[in-house]
Parts: C-alpha cells; sequence; structure tokens
C-alpha cells in the first residue's frame, strides 16, 4: 500500500477533552512494531487520534473502537455509512449558523433525528460550544452553551471523506470498557485512554456520559489491563502522573510524556505537565507473559502505600 499524500491523511475532526494528538509524536516510539499488531483495539475512542495514526503506521488488518458515549459511536457510524449525507446536513448547519440556530439544536432529542442527522448535529455542537466540551445532564440531554467564535471550523468535508476511507471495515461498537475482555485474544494490541485521575480539585471533570469516571473505575481498569495483560495482550494506557496511578499500575512499566496546559488561570500552571504511559511489553516486542498484575485484594493496600494523593504531588508545583 502506498503512503498516503499529507492531504489524504485522515485527521481528528472533533474537539475532545484529553484528546491526543499533541502527544502523537511522543507515541510512535511506544507502539508494538507494525508487523506485530493484527487487530487493533481502542475501547474509549474519544476523537480517535491515536486510531489514526496507528491504522497509518500499524496497518493492523482489524480494528476495534469502543465507547460508552452511544452518540459519539453513531458518529463515526455514520461517517462510515453516509459521509455524503453527513456532509450535507453538516453544510446546512453551517449556513444557519447564530446563537438562536444553536439553541434551537441542542434543543432537539437525537432519537428523533436519522443517524446521519444526529452526527451532523453532534459535530455542529462540539465545534460551535464552549470549549468543545461534551456534557450532558441527568436525563441525557447535551447542556454545554454556544462558545464565542468568530468562525468555527464546522465542516471539513475533505477530512471527513479520508476519514470515511479510514473506517472502512472497522468494528464499531457502544461498550464499557470492562467489555474488552469477551472479545479480546492473545496478540491484540489494545489501547486505554480513559478520563485521567484527576491531579486537583479543579480537574475532576470526568464525565462524558450521564455517569462519572471516579476512583472505583480506575481501579476497575486497571484489573482489566492486567487481565489482559495475563491472556497475552499488547497494552498500552493513558493516565495522569500521580501516585495512585502509578501504584496501580507499579508491576509495569511506566513511562512518562509531556503535554502542553496552556489554559490555566495561573501563570505558573501553565506550559508542560507529565503524563504516565502504562506498557504491557517491552518496545522491542518482547511480550512478559509472567509479569504479575496487581490483584484487587492488594489495590487498597497499594493506594496507602503512594503516601501521597495526587492533589497534594500537585498543589506545590
Amino acid at each position: 500500500m502506498p503512503p498516503l499524500r499529507r492531504s489524504d491523511v485522515p485527521r481528528p475532526f472533533l474537539k475532545w477533552a484529553g484528546g491526543k494528538t499533541q502527544l502523537l509524536p511522543q507515541f510512535e516510539s511506544l507502539y508494538p512494531p507494525a508487523g506485530q499488531v493484527r487487530r487493533y483495539i481502542e475501547p474509549f475512542a474519544g476523537s480517535a487520534a491515536v486510531f489514526f495514526q496507528v491504522r497509518r503506521l500499524l496497518r493492523p488488518a482489524e480494528t476495534v473502537l469502543a465507547d460508552g458515549n452511544a452518540e459519539l459511536i453513531n458518529v463515526y457510524k455514520a461517517v462510515q455509512r453516509n459521509v455524503s449525507k453527513v456532509i450535507r446536513i453538516l453544510s446546512e448547519h453551517r449556513k444557519l449558523h447564530s446563537k438562536e440556530h444553536y439553541y434551537l439544536t441542542r434543543s432537539r432529542r437525537p432519537r428523533d433525528l436519522t443517524s446521519a442527522g444526529r452526527a451532523a448535529r453532534f459535530i455542529y455542537l462540539n465545534k460551535t460550544c464552549f470549549n468543545g466540551l461534551y456534557r450532558v445532564n441527568s436525563g441525557g440531554g447535551f447542556n454545554v452553551p454556544m462558545g464565542r467564535y468568530k468562525d468555527p471550523p464546522i465542516l471539513d468535508a475533505d477530512n471527513l471523506r479520508n476519514v470515511a476511507r479510514s473506517l472502512k471495515g472497522v468494528d464499531l461498537r457502544v461498550a464499557h470498557f470492562h467489555e474488552t475482555l469477551d472479545y479480546a485474544r492473545a496478540g491484540d494490541f489494545i489501547y486505554f485512554d480513559p478520563p485521567y485521575h484527576p491531579v486537583s480539585e479543579t480537574s475532576r471533570f470526568t464525565s462524558y456520559t450521564r455517569d462519572s469516571f471516579g476512583e472505583s473505575d480506575q481501579e476497575e481498569l486497571a484489573e482489566v489491563f492486567a487481565a489482559l495483560s495475563r491472556r497475552g495482550c499488547l497494552v498500552m494506557l493513558s493516565n495522569s502522573d500521580c501516585p495512585f496511578v502509578r501504584s496501580l499500575y507499579r508491576e509495569f512499566a511506566i513511562h512518562t510524556v509531556q503535554a502542553r496546559r496552556s489554559i490555566n488561570s495561573r501563570a505558573d500552571r501553565r506550559g508542560r505537565i507529565p503524563e504516565v504511559v502504562v506498557l504491557d511489553y517491552e518496545r522491542g516486542g518482547g511480550h512478559e507473559q509472567n509479569r504479575l498484575a496487581v490483584q484487587p485484594a492488594r489495590l487498597k493496600d497499594l493506594r496507602q502505600d503512594a503516601g501521597v494523593s495526587c492533589e497534594e504531588r500537585y498543589r506545590d508545583r
């Protein structure tokens, strides 16, 4: 397969909290060798930045993209199956864009729209809402106010067509991350990008569906990671760099990457911040089958062993 021209390389088309586009150059050296990956699985699809890079560099024969957010997965399915219709509806949103149109579109119930209409609504709101946040109320209704943008990039038709080509043959699922255990096989490359464990009280926004992602979810995810490792999968995970996270994955290889954090009210808290990338394999391709996983009964003890919370670690940074 010839390499794609730069103009044909698909890019994430959604703004997503915690999106990995900026970290992709640092991730390249952490992936398994291209010839070793037949199937790629991403249980927290988000903006799919890592998927687009893995698809291009590792070229897995099979891919599974999953997420607990049904509206997000519908976007990918609609772009995959009927990108022309999504582009056509999104073009109408672009023509009608105004404060009145934003709130009218936000008030419409997704279940009253076609799949393509739901996808176009999602993309339009994502491109024009405040900071690209995805937040829903207790009833599942999107409730983020309109952002203040002079000319929001509502539609990039060429990129959506590139994305549709990249999604061809991809298995798209609405699923909880725990369900990965139901279908993952030895040799699969699996990348987890969960809502990060908060490093401060002001970073506790962890809800992209109606359910928040708390400490118990982080613990369950660590157990799933360990179980997949024992099965013989190649597992990679991103999270915040703090003692709680490091304690959960202390049996595995922990690497550090530097992320940009430019939005903060305090100047001394802008700039780069470390994040961890956990691997259950050596970059050279060897998989350590006998590496021990963190057992559920030890999780509480490991948290206590850390001796300091994420908030305490970052309070003086």
